[in-house]
């Protein structure tokens, strides 16, 4: 039994990150990869809301529990190590209260798993338990409880729109962005950073959200124009924000991707960095309005 045990573990324990394939495109992507992938992954959620809202969260749950694991592995390369059991027992719990009670009692349930996994690593006297266990709770809030929005938003009584508010904004900056930097692109954002962020790529997203938002926000769901506009901006900037801040993550752990689980795009987080940081303001903004 402990012989299987371990060998299970051996398979599911996260690992660093792979280098990715080699891409000749301008987009700075495997686009034959690339696109077939995105189109799948955005029927899988369209379905899951139109079908039952359950499964949503379930796949959700799913995605997060996967972006924690990518982590893990990445941290695996500075020598950084964290309890990934734990964290998945916290995620879980973050995700169930959410959905259950709201947003705070996740909030109570991130609180007391990062306590215990603090008490837990810092009591076991192993090299760098502080930092192991800083990075777990960290990486926990980042990943579990930004994504907990994304659940609240699910569970509101307009839980299908927002959650098609949530999904489609970070979608449409991330394809103005592309459209415009690929072809257009001479001033980069951040070079350091992200050397592929230009501005004329951000004026891009501005242009396709903005598009979006009209059609989604003020079309189909009756908010007032400015709520549209408010929406387009919020949705670009903290998309952005989340996408130059998990790449300043993967300077720091020297890691192209966080994993190679899709096609063309890399890992879960590399998925799902924008859509983190913007489900707080799309919760907020939709759910108040």
């Amino acid at each position: 039994m402990v012989g299987s045990s371990r060998r299970v573990w051996a398979r599911i324990a996260p690992r660093p990150p792979a280098p990715p394939a080699a891409s000749t495109s301008r987009a700075g992507r495997n686009l034959k990869a690339a696109i077939p992938t995105a189109i799948i992954l955005i029927a899988l959620v369209a379905l899951s809301v139109a079908f039952r809202i359950e499964i949503f969260v379930v796949l959700a749950t799913l995605a997060l529990g996967i972006g924690l694991w990518e982590a893990a592995g990445a941290f695996l390369s500075k020598n950084i190590h964290v309890p990934i059991i734990a964290m998945w027992a916290g995620l879980l719990a973050m995700v169930v209260l959410t959905w259950k009670a709201g947003l705070a009692a996740g909030l109570v349930a991130y609180l007391l798993a990062s306590g215990l996994i603090f008490i837990w690593r810092v009591r076991d006297g192993e090299k760098r338990s502080s930092e192991n266990a800083l990075a777990a709770i960290f990486t926990l809030g980042w990943v579990g409880y930004l994504g907990c929005f994304a659940v609240a938003s699910a569970a509101h009584p307009e839980g299908a729109w927002l959650i098609a508010v949530l999904i489609a904004m970070p979608a449409a900056s991330d394809t103005g962005g592309w459209l415009f930097g690929a072809f257009l692109g001479k001033h980069p954002m951040s070079p350091k950073i992200s050397p592929k962020k230009s501005w004329e790529g951000f004026v891009g997203s501005l242009i396709v959200a903005g598009l979006v938002s009209g059609g989604l926000v003020v079309g189909i769901l009756h908010r007032s124009w400015w709520i549209g506009l408010l929406v387009a901006i919020a949705a670009v900037i903290s998309s952005t924000l989340g996408d130059l801040a998990e790449s300043m993550l993967k300077r720091e752990l020297e890691v192209k991707d966080m994993g190679s689980l899709f096609p063309g795009h890399g890992g879960m987080l590399d998925r799902i960095d924008s859509i983190l940081m913007w489900a707080p303001f799309a919760y907020l903004m939709m759910s108040l309005s």
